[in-house]
């Protein structure tokens, strides 16, 4: 029986998923997997029972992504999940960003006395422009970026997409009416509405920065419901003191952002609905049983994305260094017991390599020790149906 550890509280209609011939336990003692929403990993000590880390959502800044890998680990997202839910938050950004809801809102609360007069007079204070007809850039059309692109355009917005690494599955996805963009400039001198959905990395970090903010058109509004640190927040108060940028929305809220008059800070609820928790929960039980049972990997974001048809009684599954030579060093080994290979994929993922491989004839623990001992071996795993 395979032992989960939940290091957050998990959809129960998730857990479901597991049925019988798992354990879910509230210990990291012997535990096969993680299981993992936003609680922070990096000081937890993985015993080398652990083989796979779920995380049921997209971002995977909150576990040791290189410290895993070196130890074999496989560690899964759930993107697309909860793609819906976020698409809903940011049509509500656009809104509060252009009517002055919110603070129309506050200012109602503070009404007494001959109130229909009161608001007769003062609602002037909080008009704001229609989306209909306006420009929306979406920066980043993965999942949730395709989403907000059909929806905005459906809304009767103009829609100018744009991502330099757009994958078949959202090209597929896409309205045809969305029009895509070949450089970021394009996006930034044109749009009235900005909305970003780009995934954080070495080279998307504080993207929106100064340069970027300069390029764009004089009352902009922007939106931000992936990551904090896609926008140079410093470089962003002084856009927004310019006049460049009209108003900011994020779902992050920072310390120097929190009640500037022109900052809409949501306190980080793009995703919390609750279809959204079942659907991220679901997909990482399906993604951790997938790995633990039959060693498929899908949705990793540290080794490849590897499947391949069960057809004999043995597997093994091996994580190793993308090196020349290591599959025939692997097959000699088990060729010198006779035995015949009926199956094999091998996948690669940068320096990072991971090989299925199917017998009919159980290998030998000593050669399964021959090949643990490879140089570059990292971890090797014997499954049966």
């Amino acid at each position: 029986m395979s032992k989960i550890y939940t290091l957050n509280k998990i959809s129960s209609k998730g857990l479901e998923g597991f049925g019988q011939c798992y354990e879910v336990q509230e210990s990291l003692q012997d535990a096969d997997a993680i299981l993992v929403r936003s609680a922070k990993m990096h000081e937890l000590e993985l015993p080398k029972s652990v083989k796979a880390i779920a995380r049921a959502g997209a971002g995977v800044n909150n576990i040791p992504i290189d410290a895993c890998t070196q130890k074999g680990i496989v560690v899964f997202n759930t993107p697309g999940a909860n793609a819906n839910a976020v698409k809903e938050m940011v049509i509500a950004g656009l809104l509060l960003s252009s009517r002055k809801i919110i603070e129309g809102v506050n200012w109602a609360q503070t009404l007494k006395g001959n109130i229909a007069k009161e608001v007769e007079s003062g609602k002037s204070a909080f008009t704001g422009p229609e989306i209909l007809g306006k420009k929306l850039g979406v920066v980043g059309l993965g999942a949730i970026g395709v989403l907000v692109a059909n929806a905005t355009q459906a809304l009767g917005m103009e829609v100018i997409g744009y991502d330099p690494y757009l994958s078949v599955d959202a090209a597929w996805g896409i309205s045809r009416h969305i029009r895509h963009a070949h450089t970021l400039e394009e996006v930034l001198g044109q749009a009235d509405y900005i909305t970003i959905h780009a995934p954080l990395t070495s080279a998307t970090k504080e993207m929106f920065n100064e340069e970027a903010f300069n390029k764009m058109k004089k009352g902009v509004r922007l939106l931000n419901f992936a990551r904090d640190t896609l926008v140079d927040n410093q470089a962003l108060v002084k856009a927004i003191e310019k006049g460049t940028i009209e108003k900011y929305v994020t779902d992050f809220p920072v310390e120097g952002l929190i009640g500037h008059p022109q900052i809409i800070t949501i306190p980080h609820l793009g995703a919390s609905t609750p279809e959204s928790e079942d659907n991220c929960a679901v997909m990482a039980v399906k993604e951790l049983k997938g790995y633990l049972e039959k060693g498929t990997i899908t949705n990793s974001v540290n080794f490849p994305e590897c499947e391949m048809p069960w057809h004999a009684t043995f597997r093994l599954t091996l994580i190793h260094k993308n090196i020349p030579a290591m599959i025939g060093k692997i097959t000699s080994i088990i060729a010198e017991e006779g035995i015949n290979i009926s199956d094999m994929i091998n996948k690669s993922k940068g320096e990072w390599a991971y090989t299925i491989i199917d017998t009919d004839t159980k290998v030998t623990d000593i050669k399964i020790k021959s090949i643990e001992a490879l140089d570059d071996m990292i971890k090797v795993r014997v499954l049966s149906k």
